[in-house]
């Protein structure tokens, strides 16, 4: 299904008609919801952090196999938000820091002209047996602000905490937070807020990872094997079952 779809809307993306689009979204949808699965639970783990690491296998020691691999289920946040959250800060530069009208007239158009579409997506997921709709960034951003100001925007900001919240609210209260070693922004809004976190939601499991070349991997999968243990599951496998290597 994965495939086909995505052969079609390759070839659906050059014309940008939102007809079209709206159409596949909604049979996209139907496809997933329909594909038989087993009635097997698994703990859910959410991913969150610096973009490159979060989204980049090569960066995060393929991340999605080993969780996967444990036997849990990995849940990610879209990507769209990280753009979204980039274009949030021209509301908050002009209501708070002194910034221009015009850049705020452009990045609130930016928004809406994504969140266009995104309401699509949001709308043929509502509907779904199986599926729930995401946030849309002005939730984010009132899901962020009891913990720290919205005007915190370098590297991920606000947006990660906001993406944790939204995880533990949404029944994924696992989390891995992952930062590039002394990424400063990262240490404040991610690390920085684990505890501000578990205090408003105690049922969080959060376990915050550093990743540079001299990082060991057995060090982060044991570390990862005892946030699940913590959440009463038992990993399947052992280290030498997760080495995984990154083909060149």
């Amino acid at each position: 299904i994965y495939k086909k779809w995505m052969d079609k809307l390759k070839g659906d993306l050059r014309n940008g008609d939102r007809d079209i689009f709206r159409k596949n979204v909604f049979e996209i949808v139907n496809d997933f919801d329909n594909l038989p699965v087993k009635n097997e639970q698994k703990p859910k783990v959410g991913l969150v952090g610096e973009i490159l690491v979060k989204y980049h296998p090569a960066a995060n020691n393929n991340m999605a196999e080993l969780i996967e691999g444990m036997g849990a289920e990995l849940v990610v946040p879209g990507l769209i938000y990280f753009f979204l959250f980039c274009a949030y800060g021209g509301e908050t530069e002009y209501r708070y820091l002194g910034g221009s009208w015009l850049k705020k007239a452009a990045c609130n158009a930016f928004i809406k002209f994504v969140e266009h579409y995104h309401g699509v997506i949001r709308e043929a997921l509502a509907q779904s047996r199986r599926f729930n709709p995401p946030a849309t960034i002005d939730e984010l951003a009132r899901m962020a602000e009891p913990f720290l100001s919205i005007c915190n925007r370098s590297g991920e900001g606000w947006l990660l905490t906001a993406e944790m919240v939204e995880l533990i609210e949404g029944g994924v209260n696992n989390i891995i937070c992952m930062q590039p070693f002394a990424c400063l922004p990262n240490h404040i809004s991610g690390r920085g807020m684990v505890k501000q976190i578990k205090e408003a939601y105690p049922q969080a499991n959060i376990l915050t990872i550093d990743y540079d070349p001299g990082a060991s991997e057995v060090n982060q999968i044991n570390r990862i094997r005892l946030m699940l243990e913590r959440a009463g599951f038992q990993p399947v496998g052992n280290e030498q079952d997760y080495n995984i290597k990154i083909p060149i």
